[in-house]
């Protein structure tokens, strides 16, 4: 990693509260490489270029984490490359993470990273949330979810619901809100009741990319 890119991941970090030891730098450092050499073989991310992976994806992936409780489950659905699950584990090293996604290449780049990283309590899961077995599997198990991947708040809602325990906290990622987007605080389809607690939104450090994190508790 460049000089420049690890002051960027460093400082960046810290605009979230976050202090980021040499261990953890030197582990972003291999996640970087790898995910560039990976990325030239298999489509694994659109963003190319070291200095955007360490903005768009690490320093994004950080941003959650001052809203996460260390001693916890947490699912991470449609994780893609690993985001933000294996950065949040990365930093939170106590915390329990489950990752899903339906892209085989991109779980066996994720079990390649957790290996390389030597990371512990974390699992990749290759599959898509709504699959009968895994919902059975993992059903009610969860104090966390979060996703970066979903384009509809209520699809996520519908189908994170079954994996989290009552009063467990849902994170949509998203971009800049649309002002004329309504938000309902309350959210109930059957069974399925969230309420909305909170919106942050912030721009990432370094860029002018805005970013929002919606957060629903489970009723």
């Amino acid at each position: 990693m460049e000089k420049e890119n690890r002051e960027i991941l460093i400082k960046g970090a810290e605009a979230f509260g976050i202090q980021l030891n040499q261990k953890v730098v030197e582990g972003f450092e291999i996640y970087l490489k790898e995910l560039v050499k990976w990325n030239q073989k298999i489509n694994l991310t659109a963003i190319k270029s070291e200095k955007d992976i360490v903005i768009k994806h690490f320093l994004d992936s950080l941003s959650i984490i001052p809203y996460l409780t260390s001693e916890a489950s947490l699912l991470d659905i449609g994780s893609g490359p690993g985001f933000p699950g294996i950065p949040v584990k990365m930093v939170l090293p106590s915390i329990m993470v489950t990752l899903i996604d339906s892209r085989l290449k991109k779980v066996d780049f994720q079990k390649h990273i957790i290996r390389k990283l030597g990371l512990k309590g974390i699992t990749p899961i290759h599959g898509r949330i709504e699959d009968k077995l895994i919902v059975q599997n993992l059903e009610g198990q969860f104090d966390l979810a979060v996703s970066r991947a979903f384009s509809g708040i209520e699809n996520l809602l519908t189908l994170g619901c079954p994996y989290l325990k009552k009063g467990a906290l849902l994170f949509a990622m998203k971009g800049k809100l649309k002002k004329e987007k309504f938000l309902v605080e309350y959210f109930a389809n059957g069974g399925i009741k969230f309420l909305l607690k909170d919106v942050i939104e912030f721009i990432l450090p370094f860029s002018q990319f805005h970013r929002s994190i919606l957060i629903f508790e489970k009723l």
